[in-house]
Order: C-alpha cells, then structure tokens, then sequence
C-alpha cells in the first residue's frame, strides 16, 4: 500500500523509523516532510497527508508529532477523515475494527521502534468491523457535511 506519510520536528525521528518499519511490511511511504528537526508548525504537514485521504487519492495516512495530538486535530478538520491518536497496539486494533479509522497519529516522543513497529502491525492487521459500527461511522461524516451546506 502506499502511504502518506508527514511529521513535524517533534515526531521527524520516529517518522523516519516508521517509514523503515512499513517498508519491511512492504509499503511504500511517501514522505510529506518535514526532513529535519528544525522547529516547524505541524499544521503545514498534517494538512498535506490529511488532504490525500480526505480526497481518496490514498485510503489510509500516518501523522507524527510530540504527542500526536496537533497531528490528528488538524486532520481531523478534513472530511472524510478519521484520524486516531494512537499509542498501543490494542488502541490501534480497535480504531480500525470500530472507527473505521484511515489516519494514524502517533506520539513520536512517547514510542521506541518496536511499540511503533507493534501498533503498525495492529493498524494493518485490523479490519473494520462494519454493522452497528458503520451507522456510527455514518453520524461521525453527516457532521462535515451538514458544515458544507451551511
């Protein structure tokens, strides 16, 4: 699969060990940046991975900050988008399984290689369960586009 995938400063290290990671499980990760750790403003890269899966050009993006929290904010705002702060593999499992979650935000500071490595694993072990879930997930998309219409 490929994916999308952007950091900023906080998360650049753990981005570059997550694109090795998905390489070895054999994706392709296209990196949206940021390419260093000097300081830059997450907004300016979560929005670029959140735009690909929001316009379905990719079914699924990753998002690395300090805490994952501005990351998946961000893209969050993007319809179609169902971003989920993930720091576990048992978060990981269940956000694709009930959400139907297509963008991962992880905590670069908080997670060495193998947690990364054991929540991607979960991420794409999981499958979206559908059934009662799926009227969820319907509610979650009715509230992006009652705001286009207003």
């Amino acid at each position: 699969m490929i994916l999308p995938i952007a950091s900023d400063h906080a998360g650049f290290e753990a981005k570059e060990k997550t694109k090795k990671i998905l390489e070895s499980m054999g994706h392709m990760p296209v990196d949206f940046g940021t390419h260093s750790s000097d300081s830059v403003d997450y907004p300016d890269f979560a929005t670029q991975v959140a735009a690909k899966v929001s316009s379905g050009e990719h079914s699924q993006g990753i998002l690395i900050c300090g805490s994952g929290q501005g990351m998946c904010m961000t893209a969050n705002k993007y319809p179609n988008v169902r971003g989920a702060l993930v720091y576990n593999p048992d978060v990981a499992a269940i956000t694709r399984q009930h959400n139907n979650a297509n963008l991962l935000c992880l905590p670069g500071r908080e997670l060495d290689e193998d947690q990364l490595k054991e929540i991607l694993t979960a991420w794409f072990s999981a499958d979206f369960e559908g059934g009662r879930h799926q009227r969820r997930v319907d509610k979650i998309h009715t509230l992006t586009d009652q705001k286009k219409t207003s």
